[in-house]
């Protein structure tokens, strides 16, 4: 009797192995699309160490960007950057012109979801165009096209499509 209860717990825990898994629940949530490297790039923005920046981006995105301030105390070292346009080339970025810069995409040394924002700013709005690449950004710079600013804000920012890539 007790051979039989055992091969029967054991069928069952075979059975139960072989049960097809439940499926993972998924979530929508809305996305930025962006550059990096000259390639377009779709991201979602979840927590951003600034409450203004985190209301900003929850009205853009109709979606709930989360305030938390610990963000910015996060080191400089696991951080890597974005850059935004507060003029210029009217476009999806959260100011309403060009979309986000992003450097270090995934499979690159140096990504981070954790972004630190870089707000770039056209001396002549008028001759602005659009730049897809830090390079490209920092050469504007280099020739007094743009100044960049740095308002200490730190917000999560996952890759969700990339070049080569998606989650």
């Amino acid at each position: 009797m007790r051979v039989k209860i055992l091969i029967v717990v054991l069928l069952v825990s075979l059975l139960a192995a072989c049960a097809p898994k439940e499926e993972m629940p998924t979530a929508v949530l809305p996305a930025g699309m962006a550059y990096a490297d000259g390639k377009e790039i779709f991201f979602v923005h979840t927590e951003a160490s600034d409450a203004d920046v985190a209301q900003l981006l929850t009205d853009m995105m109709s979606s709930p960007v989360l305030h938390v301030p610990s963000l910015a105390d996060v080191p400089a070292d696991v951080l890597a950057d974005v850059y935004v346009f507060d003029n210029g080339l009217e476009g999806m970025g959260p100011f309403g012109f060009q979309a986000d810069v992003f450097d270090n995409p995934p499979g690159m040394a140096g990504y981070s979801p954790l972004r630190r924002i870089h707000v770039v700013t056209w001396a002549d709005p008028s001759k602005a165009r659009l730049l897809t690449s830090v390079a490209e950004i920092m050469s504007a710079k280099d020739a007094g096209e743009v100044t960049i600013a740095q308002p200490g804000v730190v917000v999560n920012m996952p890759f969700v499509v990339w070049d080569g890539g998606q989650r």
